[in-house]
This record gives structure tokens, C-alpha cells and sequence, in this order.
């Protein structure tokens, strides 16, 4: 679903190179729900804004479901992302002046789709994250938690292959944090595959990989203590040689 080889990010002033990502690499398979964690400043943005489609790189490969993102024009890489990403993000950005029914609807028009298709993705995606019941509230209106299920609804009403959610549970205390977790997971279950930056390491924890950026740098750290079992036992063998 998403394989970046040696993916490098530079941004260049004048007077400073700052490198963002350094030969990143990083494979998340259909159907996986990876968390991707790391220091302030680590790279973590940089890389979903990449995966998202939002920036370009500076080097290297990225395949977002066997296409090769690389050299596509404006109107290519939206229209890809449209029709393959949906977006999770720790501010919710629900548009205020909207009720959750049209903040969901907004993304789907840029699909061309008719209003009874809008209308029955709405309604179904909205019933998914158990807001049938307050579509026609408005943001202010709701809890810090029921906002951030409107946005998760927003997202998967386009019927995304891959869902990027960042620290979709910063701004939530911790009952509503493992609640938007958990309608994740269920997510996940049916098909949807998951990347999701987060600080929090009990979230991270729960699901099925870690990768872990530094210095623009990905560790995979779901692969890291099988690495030091076939070390311990080559250390082992050797010692019985000896």
C-alpha cells in the first residue's frame, strides 16, 4: 500500500539545509495498522505530509498502491489523493460555520459524486462512528471526542485505501483517546489500512507495528527483538565453536 525507498526531504534557505528525511525506508502492507512514533522534530511530519501527497521529496521512491507518486503533475497527485487518502488530524478542522452533515459532505464533492451518493456515504459513515444523531449539530456543539469521530467520519466517507491519522487523540484526555482508539481498530478490521502518528506509547503500543523516526531515519521496531534473538544466537554458536 505505501513503500518509500531511500526517501530523502531538504529544505533549502538561503543560508540553512535542513535535512528532514534521511533514506527513509519504509513498506506498510494492505490491511496494516502501523504506528509511527518519534522525538519533536524527528521527521514524523514530514513523512505523512510525503505519504499524504501534501509535499514533495527530495530523493528516492514512493509507491502509494503501486503507483509511483514521483513526477505527477498537481492535478494527478490530488486526484490520486482524493481518491486513495483520507486524513486524520489533531485539530479535528471541522469548518465551524458547517454542521457535521456538510463538513463530511465537503471532500466528496471534489468527486464528482451526485448529492443521493453524498447523502447515503454521509449518512452511513456518520452512523460508523455513532453520530447519526447530531449530523445537524455544529462543531461547537459537540464534545472534543464527538468532533474527532465527525472527522474520522469525513475521512472515511470517500472510501479511502489508506487512512493517515496524526496524533488523531492529542487533544482528547484518556477515556476518549482509547474510545477514537478503538474505532480505529474496528476500522482497521474491516480493511482499511492505518497509519497513525502518535506521542503516546500505550496507543502506539496497541497497534500491530511500530516504527520509530529519528533524525529522519525509520526503525521498525516491531522487527527489532527477532534482530536481537538471531544475533544472541549467532553470538551463541560462535562461543560453542570457540
Amino acid at each position: 500500500m505505501l513503500d518509500m525507498r531511500q526517501v530523502t526531504k531538504v529544505y533549502r534557505t538561503e543560508l540553512v539545509e535542513t535535512h528532514a528525511l534521511r533514506s527513509l525506508d519504509l513498506q506498510v502492507k494492505e490491511g496494516e495498522f502501523v504506528a509511527v512514533t518519534g522525538p519533536s522534530g524527528s521527521g514524523k511530519t514530514t513523512f505523512l505530509n510525503i505519504a499524504g501527497l501534501l509535499e514533495g521529496f527530495t530523493g528516492g521512491e514512493y509507491l502509494l498502491d503501486g503507483v509511483n507518486v514521483q513526477g505527477l503533475s498537481d492535478d494527478a497527485r490530488s486526484k490520486l489523493r482524493n481518491q486513495k487518502i483520507g486524513f486524520i488530524f489533531q485539530g479535528f478542522n471541522l469548518i465551524p460555520d458547517l454542521n457535521i452533515f456538510d463538513n463530511v459532505d465537503v471532500p466528496l464533492r471534489y468527486r464528482g459524486m451526485s448529492a443521493s451518493e453524498r447523502k447515503l456515504r454521509i449518512e452511513d459513515s456518520l452512523g460508523l462512528v455513532g453520530l447519526s444523531s447530531r449530523m445537524k449539530h455544529f462543531p461547537a456543539e459537540l464534545s472534543g471526542g464527538q468532533q474527532q469521530r465527525a472527522a474520522i467520519a469525513r475521512a472515511l466517507a470517500g472510501s479511502p485505501r489508506l487512512l493517515l491519522a496524526d496524533e488523531p487523540t492529542g487533544n482528547l484526555d484518556s477515556q476518549m483517546a482509547r474510545s477514537v482508539l478503538e474505532l480505529l481498530e474496528d476500522i482497521n478490521q474491516q480493511g482499511t489500512t492505518i497509519v497513525m502518528v502518535t506521542h503516546d506509547p500505550e496507543l502506539a503500543a496497541r497497534a500491530q507495528r511500530n516504527v520509530h523516526i529519528v533524525d529522519g531515519m525509520a526503525t521498525d521496531l516491531s522487527v527489532e527483538p527477532s534482530l536481537s534473538r538471531v544475533a544472541e544466537a549467532s553470538h551463541h554458536s560462535e562461543a560453542t565453536a570457540s
